[in-house]
């Protein structure tokens, strides 16, 4: 379980990269598979990227990034993003297991 979190082109990031390591603390309480968060905050003139890039066990894999003109906007929008994408993959494993096989009541036979 490590957050690593990446600043680019920016000065003075301490608060914003505090708040993207909670968001990513927040994905591995969400989903205690995931193994590594990877958070980079991207400044290209009056644009504000964040992209979330997400490991978890089973060689699960997930990208996620937002670009807005508030930085603390994008970084909440990109882990909803990897938070939904998360989900939707745990879903679609839980919905393919097998069920469980249901005790039938004996049907009389009809003479």
């Amino acid at each position: 379980m490590s957050i690593e979190v990446t600043a680019r082109h920016m000065d003075d990031v301490g608060d914003i990269q505090e708040l993207a390591r909670e968001k990513a603390e927040m994905l591995f309480a969400d989903f205690p598979r995931v193994e590594h968060v990877h958070v980079i905050l991207d400044n290209e003139k009056h644009r504000f990227k964040a992209e979330f890039f997400v490991q978890a066990k089973n060689h699960i894999r997930v990208e996620a990034d937002d670009t807005t003109d508030n930085m603390r906007l994008s970084i909440t929008n990109a882990a909803l993003k990897a938070e939904k994408q998360l989900r939707r993959l745990r879903d679609k494993v839980q919905d393919h297991r097998p069920k469980q096989k249901e005790a039938h009541p004996k049907q009389e036979s009809v003479e």
